[in-house]
């Protein structure tokens, strides 16, 4: 029988999805070429129903070739990384852990880097870094095999070797990129930013990202034995070593594959799965699909006052810090026991 917590928390996620769909028209209506909500949705069922345009042309570049590539991008990067991020924590059973541990965002910067540095399209520069980010989780883990008497930490800890290198690697090619032209692009492209993806690339950054997130949704309920520990999983019946393997590359497939196409845009990983728990518990079942739902919302709302807020648009990742290191620091401050 279904209890009333269980029943809430249901509730609680029809709610974030009429929120999520309010917010996804929200910004397909405002911006600097605001479109009324009624025009907006007249066009989108016109589109449906293949009906007679009665609209300008105007009106139609800014919603679908400006408006919807930055949107769906904003929605599927805030859900991937609050995914990876919410199976991170899980995994290490840390609530500190975010999708960038175990190198995936510093790899994928450094390839980015490098790309740019190189004068590569933008194509390339999205497949170097999806290269890059996966490379560095992969010796990671390598790293990590060694450590016999605790892998888990040996993991957290190679992450971090990992991503210090792949750092200083970034830095050095900054340091010798030219300023006038190279430089700025680098310095952009890290701070992180929705704005320029392209049809194409959010095409094939989706595949790895749906498919990460698919197969984490799938094994939401088996997170739960792996949340609460090795020695409880194992007595369970859960293979802890293969669902390792599993989580950690379903995750860093999604992480590795948002960075590609929109730079580093950090704090969605850390601070939407504590949203997520406060709001519905620790139940992977429902905190996981919770986290995907807030974590597009947030993305798409940051990504609205990122064109708002000033004429020269600004990177989302730094809106992100702005907001996900006060609220952090309240959780830690204020609500220690919850975290």
């Amino acid at each position: 029988m279904t209890t009333a917590t269980e029943k809430k928390r249901k509730w609680l996620l029809i709610v974030a999805l009429a929120v999520l769909a309010v917010v996804f028209v929200v910004s397909f209506a405002i911006g600097k070429y605001p479109v009324p909500p009624d025009t907006l949705l007249h066009i989108f069922w016109s589109k449906l129903t293949g009906a007679l345009k009665d609209w300008s042309d105007d009106i139609e570049l800014v919603i679908f070739k400006i408006r919807m590539p930055r949107i769906f991008a904003g929605a599927l990067i805030g859900a991937g990384l609050s995914t990876a991020g919410a199976a991170y924590q899980g995994l290490f059973r840390n609530p500190m852990v975010s999708p960038d541990v175990l190198g995936a965002s510093a790899g994928a910067g450094f390839g980015a880097a490098v790309s740019l540095y190189l004068g590569l399209n933008f194509a390339m520069v999205s497949v170097n870094a999806f290269i890059c980010g996966i490379a560095a989780v992969g010796v990671a883990y390598l790293i990590s095999t060694k450590v016999k008497q605790n892998p888990t930490l040996g993991m957290v800890l190679a992450g971090i070797m990992i991503s210090s290198l792949f750092s200083s690697g970034t830095s050095y090619i900054k340091l010798i990129a030219d300023p006038n032209n190279t430089l700025p692009l680098i310095t952009y492209w890290l701070m992180g930013s929705i704005s320029s993806i392209r049809v194409s690339e959010l095409i094939y950054a989706s595949i790895p990202i749906l498919s990460g997130m698919l197969v984490l949704f799938l094994l939401r309920w088996k997170m739960n034995l792996v949340a609460v520990g090795e020695d409880e999983a194992h007595s369970m019946g859960i293979n802890t070593r293969l669902m390792r393997i599993i989580i950690v590359s379903a995750a860093t497939m999604i992480s590795a594959a948002c960075v590609s196409i929109s730079g580093m845009i950090g704090w969605v990983g850390l601070v939407i799965p504590h949203f997520a728990r406060m709001a519905v518990g620790h139940d992977y079942r429902i905190m996981l699909p919770m986290s995907m739902i807030m974590g597009a919302g947030f993305l798409m709302i940051v990504d609205n006052f990122a064109r708002m807020l000033a004429t020269l648009e600004i990177p989302i990742g730094i809106l992100t810090s702005f907001v996900g290191a006060p609220f952090f620091l309240y959780l830690i401050l204020k609500k220690g026991d919850e975290i």
